[in-house]
């Protein structure tokens, strides 16, 4: 239930009560509007059973609205004397509504609304609408409380109980007659039409010219029928249109009105925005590959093997880049799976750098890691150079080899440890030390641009690991 995190109506009263387990699925049922009756009332709804224990009743649900706020901590699950509820105590005497005043804490007294809920002539459930009436102040309130009344009795039938989902603070309330004509309009309802010109709605009838001229588009959700997104007069409205009728003759409606025009605006606005950003990850990715292509020639006209592996060493630096923007420009998104783009930066450079003949395979394992944008270039980089790096040096004399990945959270962050199972470093090998600008490109980007540790280690013919520990990162949403 919303707000009790891991309670469960249905266990606390097989556990507290002698109700059958009939009864038990028939108000399990009725649960699902609890919330949504809650909002309508704009009041603290709670649930009373009679307790197995003699004098007790169980309160077997709270729930605070979304539409108002409700002072107080839920207290679901708790057994409450009865002579400390006379009100609860007396509709279950009864059998009927009943209403009176509580007090709520000492000299603070709260309207209470009770509304029994009867099978096969007993009384087995008591709920408890607790309004601050005079906070409310809203006009035509009676109509709420017998609106949530219809609903109640609706509730204990076989029916369709999507409709009866909260209800949120600020979505406009109107009901009508059962000839649809308008008997309640509260002030958010009022405001919605207001802007699109209609002043008075009590006393109209729901679908009259005057409500409905201003209306340019429809859209009905094939599965939602009651659920309709309407453009009116500059507005964006999602309209929740729920009918009560018995024996198939209407006896109500409540219809809701939620104004998403700021946020269908924002909508729009973070599509355009995503376009754009895809395509401009499009056009650096080709002009990447451009000069890429550009280097392939100049490498294939050099007369030196050294300025030749230079040149392709530099190629794959640059395609490594360009696989993360062609990544992000599929992706539609600001982040990048670290995995997918060292699947596709391995790819690239096993195509590039090995040899007729020579089969390397790959592992990638571990949690999935996805790391925002503004770093992505400066991991593709560092995931290209250890590959290459693998591919110059690990192997030397053998015909496979292994290159794999493995992703785990680590106290500090993330640990990504690089490893192959080729020759092994040297004995006096030194990072600190070491010449190769392979290395000391991924030191340099790790510690200096990603503000993690780097450190490599490996014996003869054991392979060798580079870790490297990146802090927590959260992917950047588009602004």
């Amino acid at each position: 239930m919303r707000g009790t995190p891991g309670f469960s109506f249905a266990a606390c009263c097989r556990k507290e009560t002698h109700l059958s387990a009939m009864q038990i699925g028939l108000l399990s049922r009725m649960e699902a509007v609890f919330p949504f009756l809650a909002d309508l009332v704009h009041g603290d709804l709670k649930a009373y059973v009679p307790a197995a224990k003699e004098g007790f009743f169980l309160l077997a649900a709270h729930i605070h609205p979304h539409t108002v706020y409700m002072a107080g901590a839920k207290e679901t699950g708790r057994l409450v004397r009865r002579i400390e509820e006379p009100i609860i105590a007396e509709a279950f005497q009864a059998g009927q509504a009943v209403s009176g005043k509580r007090e709520w804490t000492y000299g603070t007294m709260r309207d209470m609304h009770v509304f029994p809920i009867l099978s096969e002539g007993r009384v087995l459930c008591a709920l408890a609408f607790e309004v601050d009436a005079e906070k409310l102040l809203i006009e035509g309130y009676p109509r709420l409380l017998e609106a949530a009344r219809v609903v109640l009795l609706h509730a204990q039938k076989a029916c369709d109980l999507a409709p009866f989902a909260p209800i949120q603070a600020g979505d406009g309330i109107l009901i009508t007659d059962a000839r649809s004509r308008i008997v309640f309009a509260d002030v958010a309802a009022r405001r919605i039409y207001r802007v699109l010109g209609v002043g008075s709605l009590v006393g109209c009838p729901l679908y009259e010219r005057q409500l409905t001229r201003h209306v340019t588009r429809e859209t009905v959700e094939r599965d939602r029928p009651w659920r309709k997104e309407i453009e009116a007069g500059g507005l964006s409205l999602v309209r929740r249109e729920v009918a009560i009728r018995e024996g198939g003759t209407l006896c109500l409606r409540i219809v809701l009105l939620s104004d998403v025009t700021e946020t269908r605006a924002r909508d729009e606005a973070l599509r355009i925005k995503s376009a754009i950003i895809q395509e401009v990850h499009h056009r650096v990715k080709n002009n990447l590959q451009m000069v890429a292509s550009l280097l392939r020639l100049q490498a294939r006209r050099a007369s030196s093997d050294e300025v030749r592996l230079a040149l392709r060493e530099s190629v794959n630096r640059i395609l490594s880049i360009s696989v993360v923007h062609e990544y992000l420009s599929q992706q539609g998104d600001e982040a990048i799976d670290v995995q997918e783009v060292f699947g596709h930066i391995f790819g690239l450079v096993v195509r590039s750098m090995a040899d007729k003949g020579f089969s390397v395979r790959t592992a990638c394992k571990g949690e999935r890691l996805v790391l925002p944008s503004k770093c992505a270039s400066s991991v593709a980089l560092v995931l290209n150079e250890l590959v290459l790096n693998a591919m110059e040096h690990a192997f030397i004399g053998r015909s496979e080899g292994l290159i794999g990945l493995s992703v785990k959270a680590h106290a500090d962050g993330w640990l990504l440890d690089f490893y192959d199972d080729g020759i092994g470093l040297p004995k006096a090998f030194d990072i600190a030390r070491t010449k190769s600008l392979g290395l000391t490109i991924v030191k340099t980007l790790i510690e200096g641009d990603l503000g993690g540790q780097f450190s490599i280690a490996g014996e003869a013919g054991c392979g060798t690991h580079a870790r490297i520990i990146l802090p927590k990162m959260q992917p950047a949403p588009i602004a």
